[in-house]
């Protein structure tokens, strides 16, 4: 069976969240564990790796995540989408940036990762490139004092150029409620700049579907982010399938 979406989690947390979102979407999904075995082909429109390797090595965790988008694409996945955590947990040494680095090393020249944490639901909004926990910035919230991903800065583009050798760039919100059109010139115009990494602001659902229209339209883009954008994702792919307008995701992000 052809999978038209592959995702790759990572910790098993976060995958189980997706594939619950997405099978709540009318949207078929499974859950491998690890990298799979690429001769033991899926029967489901969505596959989510669950990969341990929020808190790997850097270089650990983007060679996973390389050889999972390898068996993804050999299953036919036309996106792939690196899930991370809605509060963006890594150090400036990695591991987000490793990974999507790596993922777009394996990709056509001019490739781009587009994303965002944003998950509305559960209290999680980008603004100006600053993520929010509630009300609170997230350099305000309980996750300052994680002991593994403690995190001081709010502004996700100078946390993600921390952790890349490529540039980051931000949509800001203007594009983002100027709709899906409006998206994909904004990106168009940071690629031309040299930008490799682009986050995207939302602090509603509407906002995600403008950013999921906006995917839809690149024809070599790694998509990124938390489940409110997958959750997107799926809408899109499921218009047909009877669902809440914008159903939140279970249990942690």
């Amino acid at each position: 069976m052809s999978t038209p979406l592959g995702i790759i989690a990572d910790d098993l947390t976060g995958a189980c969240d997706v594939a619950a979102g997405l099978s709540a979407m009318g949207v078929s999904s499974e859950i491998r564990l690890g990298v799979p075995d690429a001769d033991d082909r899926p029967r489901a429109e969505c596959v989510v790796v669950a990969l341990k390797s929020r808190t790997a090595p850097a270089s650990a965790a983007a060679a996973e995540s390389v050889s999972a988008a390898k068996v993804l694409r050999g299953w036919g996945a036309g996106l792939i989408y690196q899930k991370y955590c809605s509060t963006f947990d890594s150090t400036d040494g990695g591991n987000i940036g490793p990974v999507a680095d790596a993922l777009l090393d394996r990709m056509p020249q001019g490739a781009i990762s587009v994303g965002t944490p944003a998950t509305p639901p559960v209290g999680r909004t980008m603004h100006r490139g600053h993520l929010f926990v509630g009300d609170r910035l997230l350099s305000e919230s309980s996750l300052a004092r994680h002991p593994l991903t403690p995190m001081h800065d709010p502004d996700l583009v100078r946390v993600l150029a921390r952790q890349t050798r490529h540039r980051v760039g931000l949509v800001p919100i203007e594009d983002v409620r100027a709709g899906s059109a409006a998206i994909v010139a904004a990106v168009d115009a940071l690629r031309r700049e040299g930008v490799r990494h682009v986050l995207v602001d939302a602090v509603l659902d509407d906002d995600l579907d403008a950013l999921a229209a906006a995917l839809a339209v690149f024809p070599d883009v790694l998509a990124g982010g938390a489940a409110g954008l997958i959750t997107a994702i799926a809408r899109s792919l499921a218009p047909a399938h009877p669902a809440p307008p914008h159903p939140a995701p279970q249990g942690a992000p």
